[in-house]
């Protein structure tokens, strides 16, 4: 069977049951009684088995199997949750994600056995269960011990396959089928317990069973039963003109079916359970020791209660999962579309056009262009959910290698970005994380001395504030020592003492996002290389966002990254400087400003303008883009008032032309030196315009 054509989709359920776990685990250690846990973390752990195995990955099955097993044991109540366990487990995701890694790289898991976790796994069974053999043979004999219990089960009067409730229905069928020569049996059919695909084997003895007669019950439901809602043993009753043996025999030819046991059914069977309630009433306190007897055979049908999560299913089906370059395809296509449609609005503005219908069909197409525009770009929106997820676990490890107490407290993980924005903040997110926690916040002693919890905490928050998405990492530590990283500065040659003198503290902060700047003596696996910061700031600004800091010593930091929504299509203002047209984003114009040239004054011999109260300084576009401006000096200026975080300034233009939807179109390598035009784009009369980098310009 070549399961290749499977690996997008196993590689893609893996890692979203490898983060649930992880979640799960962290829950648990929190509160290690909660069966609900245990039960989530046990059903993952069972998928991941039954996918590992599907696809022919043995190791990763193994590993998966063992964890199962410890948890089979938690969820029966043999085993107490306890925190070297937890480390155990955690060493084992880490381990999946390491074949999960090989997989994707070579379609192969590798080599490692992950011998000593297998064995601490079964450690932590076998000292659970009083005994120092080796794990197999306890195994063995458990095997062995439960067959003799399934067989004197099988004998005993009261065998599972009496649980099916008979009704007049089934009586009916059942004398009609003596008048004809036809059998009634009442069978349970027991599945291996290392069986991954159980649903399938149990549809096998189904189609087994209807090649030979009826099946006229079972016990759970044929539902259930797909659904995979049921432990190794489903019990059936079969209308059949072939002999008990012959019928058994069909249902262990199937593989990795245990065995069946049962028998035929007399009338009796049908008298009985048709007054079964009137006959147990005054037997009910006697046969209380038995229902506790038979209780370990229904002990986990909470738990597959717990399967049914709130409307669960219909939500499964009604999501498809869709390569991004698909999308990336359509969104081209939709882009192409506006070019089209800016296109036939600029040839007939001009004219002076009588036919009212062309206008309206004009108006409409512009309608649905922009509903298809908005309808893609809702496609390839994702929460950040999918990234921030990992964080917890991170902390956790860094709290141990760290020797601090600390938390972290996230907020906003459903806010959504563009999925190609999603795919790279990962990093710089957590590199911010790992700064917080080991730069940021103070040891324990020092905490508690100042007067703070000794716990430290790290926020991590997200939401939207217009066409963008901030993301801010918080922490209430020490807060960022300007004094120290100046002296570093200079120490390293980095600014001179006399620049150092006339540098504000904002700008002092800033150098920490220098490539290998780092205030760190001692280079650990954490920290001290000074690679972190620089890679914050080159893949946030390669998104078109930017990063900055606001810090209070003794206080803590928080670092604000902004992104924008989605990097395809932006509205924005288009302008013209000399006899050229760019386009400015509008998510970063403030307001459009008339100025009179006598309203500029020199501060530090640079241009500003005073506007309501505030200072801004203006930067005249046209000796940025070298082109002469059509406008002469005694004129009033149209000034763009553009903002970076807390920082503005005004964009001095020759004209507006107005609002327009525009696609970005990325110019490639050609002019990365040329940091303030971050693409081009097309517009409708076909001529190119570049779009102006507003934050490069500040």
């Amino acid at each position: 069977m070549d399961v290749s054509q499977y690996l997008e989709i196993f590689l893609d359920e893996t890692k979203e049951h490898l983060q649930n776990l992880n979640t799960q685990i962290l829950e648990l250690e929190q509160d290690s009684e909660n069966m609900d846990t245990v039960n989530e973390i046990f059903r993952a752990a069972h998928s991941l088995k039954g996918m590992a195995g599907t696809m022919g990955y043995k190791r990763m099955q193994n590993l998966t199997h063992d964890m199962e097993n410890v948890f089979s044991e938690v969820r029966n109540g043999n085993i107490k949750v306890q925190p070297n366990m937890i480390d155990i487990l955690f060493q084992c995701l880490d381990a999946l994600e390491g074949y999960l890694a090989n997989i994707q790289e070579s379609s192969d898991e590798g080599t490692d056995d992950n011998e000593p976790l297998i064995k601490a796994l079964n450690d932590i069974l076998n000292g659970n269960s009083g005994g120092d053999a080796p794990k197999k043979e306890d195994k063995t004999e458990a095997k062995e011990e439960a067959k003799e219990e399934k067989k004197e089960a099988a004998s005993d009067s009261k065998e599972k396959w009496q649980s099916i409730k008979l009704t007049d229905t089934e009586k009916g069928l059942f004398e009609k089928a003596k008048e004809e020569g036809q059998h009634f049996y009442g069978i349970t059919v027991y599945i291996q317990e290392s069986c991954i695909l159980k649903a399938a084997r149990a549809f096998l003895v189904f189609k087994a069973l209807e090649e030979k007669g009826e099946v006229v019950l079972s016990n759970p439901s044929t539902q259930d039963i797909e659904d995979e809602k049921f432990d190794f043993d489903f019990s059936v009753i079969v209308v059949t003109a072939e002999s008990y043996d012959n019928v058994v025999a069909a249902i262990k030819s199937v593989s990795e079916i245990e065995d069946a046991f049962g028998r035929e059914l007399t009338e009796a069977d049908f008298g009985n359970s048709a007054d079964a309630e009137a006959e147990d009433e005054p037997a009910k306190e006697e046969s209380k020791p038995a229902e506790e007897a038979k209780k370990p055979e229904t002990k986990e049908l909470p738990a597959k209660a717990g399967d049914k999560k709130p409307a669960a299913k219909p939500v499964v089906n009604r999501t498809v999962r869709v390569d991004i370059e698909k999308l990336d395809v359509l969104m081209n296509l939709v882009s192409e579309l506006i070019i089209a449609k800016n296109s036939l609005v600029s040839s007939t503005s001009g004219e002076d056009t009588h036919n009212s219908n062309f206008n309206e069909q004009i108006e409409y197409l512009e309608s649905v262009t922009t509903n298809l525009h908005e309808s893609v770009m809702k496609v390839r929106m994702v929460p950040i959910e999918s990234v921030v997820s990992k964080f917890p676990r991170m902390i956790r490890d860094m709290q141990k290698t760290l020797g601090k107490k600390m938390e972290l407290h996230m907020t906003g993980e459903e806010t959504e970005l563009d999925r190609t924005v999603v795919d790279e903040i990962g990093d710089p997110l957590m590199h911010l994380l790992r700064n917080a926690a080991d730069h940021g916040l103070e040891s324990g002693e020092v905490r508690v001395q100042r007067g703070k919890p000794e716990v430290g905490n790290i926020y991590l928050d997200a939401y939207q504030d217009g066409n963008n998405v901030v993301i801010e990492v918080r922490d209430d530590g020490n807060g960022i020592d300007v004094a120290k990283v100046r002296d570093k500065a200079i120490s390293r040659g980095t600014i001179t003492a006399e620049q150092a003198e006339n540098m504000s503290d904002k700008e002092i902060v800033d150098l920490l996002f220098l490539p290998s700047f780092s205030t760190k003596e001692q280079v650990s696996e954490i920290s001290g290389r000074g690679v972190g910061l620089d890679v914050v700031k080159s893949k946030i600004e390669a998104l078109s966002g930017e990063v900055e800091v606001k810090t209070k010593l003794g206080e803590g930091s928080t670092w604000i990254v902004r992104l924008p929504l989605t990097l395809a299509i932006i509205q924005a203002l288009m302008v013209i400087v000399g006899d050229e047209k760019y386009a400015i984003s509008l998510g970063s114009i403030q307001t459009i400003e008339d100025i009179s040239p006598s309203d500029i004054k020199l501060v530090q011999n640079k241009e500003v303008i005073q506007l309501r109260g505030t200072v801004i300084p203006i930067i005249r576009l046209s000796d940025v883009v070298d082109a002469t401006s059509s406008k002469s000096p005694e004129d009033n200026m149209v000034v763009v008032i553009v903002k970076k975080g807390d920082r503005l300034a005004g964009l001095v233009v020759d004209e507006l032309i107005g609002q327009q939807e525009i696609v970005i179109k990325s110019l490639g390598k050609y002019i990365s030196k040329c940091k303030f035009i971050s693409g081009a784009t097309i517009l409708g009369d076909g001529e190119v315009a570049l779009i102006l980098d507003a934050n490069a310009l500040i």
